[in-house]
């Protein structure tokens, strides 16, 4: 990479903010007009989508593989999810505070709109999602983008093949690495169209939605954002610099581009190959770490979505002039994140399970009506912060593997 002032704009992450400023304006330039370049943002999320189960599936079995222990991959497992719950924890705890403190809906009045009839869909039970962990045909989970049956597929194959004898084993391991070497050039491909497929979808968000819904929700949306920047600023900082031994500005330097597109994009899922290019190649978390946290993460780790649905859920209990309880806030908080480890890792999933978070309080479910205009503004937000919780986590589980002190080089 060229150093000094002169070459700072072949930097990948200052390219892609470059194509997100460009589309921000040509949206409000243009407005709905500028819906022809929509196709070139759709190209760019479809060839993301594309890679996504091969590359996590070589790359969880070239990571298993390369772990060996079947008890350290149990132990990375655990020490993944205590970094998920507290990290979702402290995030739901953040909205819980903001949005008592700021108060956005007391005295709002606002238009109800139309329900999406999804919302209507009941959620997963605790148990129905540890039994869809499991996939009953592995090739349809593949097929129909089923992560978590992908990802326990993936790791079985994985942790069976160091079982096998050392020649079978060494001719699999050196298949899905060359597979994995192979699914990762084609990633690399694609990340360089990255710039152009930002300014499109930001160019038709900015276009389709327009400035004017802001306005009378801009309390709630100030509530949200703030939020969102407290989590990401602050606590995750601290957790990086504290727990990862990691310099958060240089981490942060590291995944820019990823955590730019998980915003143009609002999906976790989609900007999971960029994610896992940016965290190994330019963060330098290890391979046998990415693999395995952050395909485990876009599916499971939702920062960003849970703080949402916790805000979300308190301002439509102002706005009905409905008093929660402390032992209601609770039960929102305790909802709120064990439906955000529901929801997938796609545009509006948040949404969804917000209904989950209204049904357990007692909350009107036509309250969803009251901020459906601005939700898609707030899912880039959110998916930022979703994608930057699973970075964080790769570099902090990296650091109790022992894998060193810096993580950002």
């Amino acid at each position: 990479m060229e150093s000094g002032r002169s070459g700072w704009y072949r930097e990948l992450h200052w390219q892609i903010l470059i194509g997100l400023a460009a589309g921000v304006v040509a949206g409000v330039l243009l407005g709905e007009q500028v819906s022809f370049v929509a196709p070139l943002g759709d190209a760019f999320l479809r060839l993301l989508r594309m890679v996504i189960v091969p590359l996590v599936v070589t790359s969880l079995i070239v990571g298993t593989t390369g772990i060996g222990d079947v008890a350290r991959v149990g132990r990375l497992g655990g020490r993944a999810a205590v970094y998920f719950v507290a990290s979702t924890g402290a995030a739901v705890l953040t909205g819980l505070v903001a949005v008592n403190l700021i108060r956005p809906g007391v005295g709002a009045q606002l238009p109800l709109a139309e329900i999406p009839e999804k919302l209507t869909v009941g959620a997963d039970s605790v148990g129905d999602l540890l039994l869809r962990i499991i996939p009953q045909n592995p090739v349809a989970a593949m097929a129909e983008g089923d992560m978590l049956g992908v990802i326990f597929f993936a790791l079985a194959l994985g942790i069976f093949m160091n079982t096998l004898p050392r020649q079978q084993k060494d001719t699999l391991v050196g298949f899905f690495a060359a597979f994995f070497s192979l699914m990762m050039r084609i990633t690399d491909f694609i990340i360089r169209l990255a710039p152009i497929g930002v300014f499109a979808l930001m160019a038709n968000v900015v276009g389709t939605v327009g400035l004017e819904v802001f306005a009378p929700l801009f309390l709630y949306m100030f509530t949200v954002v703030i939020s969102l920047a407290v989590h990401a600023c602050v606590t995750l900082p601290l957790v990086l610099a504290v727990v990862g031994g990691v310099r958060p500005v240089a981490f942060a330097r590291a995944v820019a581009p990823a955590l730019l597109t998980a915003f143009s994009s609002a999906s976790s899922s989609a900007t999971l190959p960029l994610t896992m290019d940016c965290v190994e190649n330019r963060a330098g978390v290890p391979n046998e770490v990415s693999s395995f946290v952050l395909p485990l993460g876009a599916t499971v780790n939702m920062d960003g979505t849970a703080l949402y649905e916790c805000v979300a859920a308190m301002f439509i209990a102002q706005v009905y002039g409905i008093e929660l309880s402390i032992g209601q806030q609770v039960l929102v908080f305790v909802t709120a994140l064990l439906a955000s480890i529901g929801a997938a890792g796609i545009p509006m999933a948040g949404l969804v399970m917000l209904a989950v978070v209204l049904r357990a309080v007692g909350l009107p479910l036509e309250g969803v009506g009251l901020i459906i205009a601005v939700d898609r503004v707030l899912d880039m937000f959110r998916t930022s912060v979703n994608v930057w919780s699973d970075t964080v986590g790769c570099a902090v589980v990296a650091r109790w593997e022992g894998y060193g002190r810096d993580a950002a080089r």
